[in-house]
C-alpha cells in the first residue's frame, strides 16, 4: 500500500508539474518530497492505528480427547476416518471378558450374601439371633451391590461411542492394542461438529480500537483473490503472555519477552463464504482488517491493501 501510493503521489505531482509547467528547482522537488513523506505518512499512521490489520490469523476448533472408562485390549475399530458420526455411534470395543468374569463373581457373591442376610432377618424375629448379625449381612449386601453396579458400569463402557455428532480424524487404534484411561493417552480425538472460530491476533498498539461489532473482513490463505465480510464478535480479555499457575518457580524477568498480541475473535457473516467452509480445514491461516468507526474513510486504504494480499495468495502464500 506504501508504494501505491507514493507512486500514485509521484504521477499526480508529475501532472502537476506538466500541466502548470513549474520549474524543476531547489525549492519545487523538495517542497514535493517533502509534501508527499507528510502526506503519505499521515495516511498510513492514520490507517494503522485506526483500522489495524493482521497477518497472523487463524480459525480454531474444539477437540475432544476419547479417553476410555477402562482399560483393556482393544479388539474391534469399526469408526473410519472424517466418517460423519451421532451421539452412540460406536469408535471401538474392549476385550469385555474381565470385565464380564468380575460381574459374575460380584452377582455369585451377592446371592450368597442375600442368603446370610434372610437366614440373620429369620433368626432374630425368632429372637434366636442379634441384631449386629442383621446389620453386618445388610452392610455386605449393600457393598456387594455397590460393586456390582461399578463393574456393570465398567462392563458397559467397554464400548466407546461417539459422544455428540461429529467425526474422528486421524484414526490410528488398532485391534490388539492397549487403550488407557490416562488423561494424557487419548486414544482418539473427536471433532464435534460446532464450527470453527475464525480468530485474528491483532498489535496491541490498536488496543483502543478493537470493539465489538465493529465491521471486519478476512482474506483465507487457502482462497486466493477473495475477501469475505465480518464482524468482531469478541475481543478476549486475557493474553496467554500473562498466564500464572501455582508452582515451585517464581516468576522471573529475563530479557525482553516479545508483546503479546491481543486475540479478537471474528463471525464472518458473508454469504458467499458457505460454499467454501466445508473446504476449509480447521486451523487454516488467513489474514483480517478491523474497520473502526473513527476515520471512516481511511478505512479504504485498508481494504485495498487487503485485497492485493489476497491475490499475491495466487503466487506468495506469505506476507
Amino acid at each position: 500500500m506504501d508504494l501505491l501510493l507514493i507512486l500514485t503521489y509521484a504521477a499526480i505531482c508529475i501532472a502537476i508539474f506538466k500541466i502548470f509547467k513549474i520549474p524543476l528547482n531547489k525549492w519545487s522537488v523538495p517542497t514535493a518530497v517533502l509534501g508527499g513523506v507528510v502526506l503519505i505518512g499521515a495516511l498510513i499512521f492514520t490507517m494503522n492505528y485506526n483500522h489495524p490489520y493482521s497477518e497472523v490469523a487463524r480459525s480454531y476448533f474444539v477437540s475432544t480427547p476419547v479417553i476410555p472408562v477402562v482399560t483393556g485390549q482393544v479388539i474391534e475399530v469399526p469408526v473410519e476416518t472424517n466418517r460423519p458420526l451421532e451421539k452412540g455411534d460406536v469408535l471401538f470395543r474392549i476385550d469385555p471378558t474381565p470385565f464380564e468374569n468380575r460381574v459374575k463373581s460380584f452377582k455369585a457373591q451377592l446371592v450368597s450374601a442375600r442368603a446370610d442376610q434372610f437366614r440373620a432377618s429369620e433368626l432374630f424375629k425368632r429372637n434366636v439371633g442379634n441384631r449386629r448379625d442383621v446389620d453386618l449381612t445388610t452392610a455386605r449386601v449393600d457393598d456387594l451391590q455397590a460393586q456390582l453396579n461399578i463393574a456393570q458400569y465398567e462392563l458397559d463402557n467397554t464400548v466407546v461411542r461417539a459422544p455428540g455428532k461429529g467425526f474422528v480424524t486421524q484414526v490410528s487404534l488398532r485391534p490388539g492394542m492397549m487403550a488407557t484411561r490416562l488423561p494424557l493417552r487419548p486414544s482418539m480425538v473427536f471433532i464435534p461438529e460446532e464450527g470453527h472460530y475464525f480468530t485474528a491476533w491483532m498489535r496491541q498498539n490498536s488496543q483502543l480500537r478493537l470493539s465489538s461489532g465493529d465491521e471486519a473482513e478476512v482474506a483465507f490463505d487457502g482462497i486466493p483473490g477473495r475477501v469475505f465480510k465480518g464482524r468482531v464478535k469478541e475481543v478476549l480479555a486475557v493474553i496467554g503472555e500473562g498466564q500464572v499457575q501455582p508452582s515451585g518457580t517464581l516468576i522471573s524477568f529475563t530479557g525482553s519477552p516479545p508483546p503479546g498480541r491481543v486475540p479478537v475473535t471474528i463471525e464472518i457473516i458473508d454469504p458467499e463464504y458457505e460454499q467454501y467452509a466445508a473446504l476449509m480445514p480447521g486451523g487454516s491461516y488467513g489474514q483480517a482488517a478491523l474497520y473502526s468507526k473513527h476515520f471512516h474513510h481511511v478505512a479504504v486504504m485498508r481494504k485495498i491493501l487487503l485485497r492485493m494480499a489476497a491475490w499475491m495468495n495466487y503466487i506468495f502464500p506469505f506476507h
